[in-house]
């Protein structure tokens, strides 16, 4: 797979990177910018955005994000995707100060494509 097949937008659903592993759902926006890098946007539950940079090798996506929380903090962590195909990515996620008992989960799926169009 190469890096010019990712972008797009992506449903995603997944679980919290805490003991009650409380769900979550929402878009993940993947761009490229001028050096290939990959620019991540996501808009979880309709309210929350995320921004993040990362890279591509391997089939493995990893991306450092961060947000602005409901009480001013800024958080960051990391997500690591394996791109099981150019439309399916299935990753787990870690917050800086999130319970390290816990990895957090997400599932993504490409929105819009058509199965003529993945031929």
């Amino acid at each position: 797979m190469q890096i010019t097949q990712l972008p797009g937008t992506y449903h995603i659903t997944g679980r919290n990177q805490d003991e009650a592993a409380v769900p979550y759902k929402g878009t993940l926006d993947l761009s490229l910018d001028a050096n290939n890098r990959i620019i991540a946007k996501w808009t979880i539950n309709n309210s929350q955005e995320q921004l993040g940079t990362g890279f591509f090798k391997d089939n493995i996506l990893v991306i450092n994000f961060n947000y602005l929380g409901d009480d001013g903090e800024t958080y960051k962590g990391v997500v690591v995707y394996k791109c099981i195909t150019k439309d399916v990515l299935e990753g787990f996620w870690s917050e800086k100060h999130g319970n390290p008992l816990y990895l957090g989960e997400e599932h993504c799926f490409r929105v819009g494509e058509s199965k003529e169009a993945v031929n």
